[in-house]
């Protein structure tokens, strides 16, 4: 497929399908719609970490790693927005490990409301919130060191983590808690799913915020991207079928999809005239 220098008709039609469901899923989830979202196990193992570190009487740990300002950043607050308020009902101590100071605010804020939303304000204690290093490996001691001297029950690992995430699976490893990691970093995920009781792969991170938090926004535009993805593996088989019949007919060859979509807009003056 060559490059595109101009909108043609048919990129503007793709635009228009990939666009709208996410644009209408939103609206419908804003106006009360209910969507249905498939419920993964490393979703139910976040519920079943907390309440393992509570019956142990153990503290839980979360730490989004290296992660920053920016739309996976958005997925891991929905998940510890959630996290926070089974904390704050069942009393549990609850540790953020940070690396990034603003990421370290915006955390603060999120976990202050989920205590407050529960009712339990008074016992959010904003000294559990620790600020470790912005350098990777000394955040990644910073961490090994608090997770062993807390002897925390759950480690909740979840963003983009890069050579440092063998060595905080590895300490969580150590101590007998339970973990679960959702990662978007496709070479870290092995890593995680050696050493973690439970692994969110790729886009199953942005799945499980949508699931725990039901925010309309994030539910609706999981659902519209959905449908597009569908829409966009039907002009793939579309273009897997056309591709095959040119093979074995040239003699009938049909045009493309790809020249549908780069066509210019002269091609439909030209299609009216004959």
């Amino acid at each position: 497929m060559g490059g595109i220098e101009h909108a043609t008709p048919g990129i503007i039609v793709l635009t228009v399908c990939l666009l709208g469901p996410v644009l209408w899923c939103i609206r419908a989830a804003v106006g009360g719609r209910e969507f249905y979202v498939r419920r993964i196990p490393g979703v139910d193992a976040i519920n079943e970490s907390i309440g393992r570190a509570a019956e142990l009487g153990k503290p839980v740990s979360f730490t989004t790693a290296l992660t920053t300002l920016g739309p996976t950043l958005y997925a891991c607050l929905g998940i510890l927005y959630h996290v926070a308020r089974k904390c704050a009902q069942y009393r549990l101590k609850l540790f953020l490990p940070q690396n990034q100071p603003d990421v370290m605010a915006v955390s603060e804020d999120v976990v202050r409301d989920a205590y407050r939303t529960e009712g339990r304000l008074s016992s959010f204690d904003p000294e559990n919130i620790v600020y470790l290093s912005d350098e990777q490996f000394a955040f990644a001691s910073g961490y090994m060191g608090l997770l062993h001297r807390e002897k925390v029950g759950a480690a909740l690992m979840f963003g983009r983590f890069a050579g440092e995430s063998l060595i905080l699976a590895e300490a969580g490893q150590q101590i007998g808690a339970m973990q679960v990691a959702g990662s978007i970093s496709p070479e870290q995920v092995p890593f995680f799913v050696s050493t973690c009781d439970y692994t969110l792969i790729g886009e199953e991170l942005f799945g499980a915020s949508a699931y725990l938090t039901r925010e309309p926004i994030q539910l609706g535009s999981l659902v519209g991207q959905d449908i597009a993805k569908l829409f966009i593996a039907g002009l793939i088989v579309c273009g897997v079928v056309v591709a095959t019949f040119n093979s074995l007919w040239p003699e009938r060859m049909i045009r493309g999809v790809e020249e549908y979509i780069l066509a210019p807009w002269s091609s439909l003056k030209g299609g009216a005239n004959e």
